[in-house]
């Protein structure tokens, strides 16, 4: 069974790659100078240190396994080949909120980017999937708790 693609920008590509390597060179190190001051304090079954360098070594190497999994199934997306005419993952979509009068401009993105409140929409929500694969001008609907959102697409980058 093949494993799901972790689809990213350029960008997102890199800050992940960044995070791995802070976590492997900078934080395990941290880690480990943590647990080797909490054992020169005696007796490990009640030491507080000891338990939460432990947990937070966890916690680390958890982090890296799952960075590394994501980059190994990464596929970056071109951004430089991405067409103004239909909307895909790396798009930067303005669309017209018919209800509320008002334009808002988002990033289509992989799901490891997504950060609403900067724009950044992944392609797996409701909107990020009502807009993959829709043209300059189209009517969208979304199903939100509040009832149906509707939405124009008035540019595509």
């Amino acid at each position: 069974m093949s494993e799901k693609k972790t689809m990213l920008t350029y960008e997102g590509l890199k800050k992940l790659e960044a995070e791995l390597e802070e976590l492997k060179v900078v934080r395990r190190r941290e880690v480990a100078q943590m647990i080797k001051e909490a054992r020169s304090q005696g007796d490990l079954s009640e030491n507080a240190e000891y338990d939460a360098a432990k947990e937070e070594q966890a916690a680390v190497e958890a982090r890296i396994v799952i960075l590394e999994k994501m980059l190994r199934n990464a596929e970056v997306i071109d951004e430089d080949s991405l067409g103004g005419e239909v909307v895909s993952i790396g798009s930067k979509v303005t669309v017209f909120d018919i209800e509320y009068d008002e334009e808002i401009e988002y990033l289509i993105v992989g799901s490891t980017e997504a950060d609403p409140v900067q724009g950044r929409i992944s392609n797996e929500s409701p909107l990020g999937l009502a807009l993959i694969g829709r043209g300059l001008n189209e009517t969208i609907s979304v199903e939100a708790p509040d009832g149906e959102i509707q939405y124009r697409i008035l540019k595509i980058a």
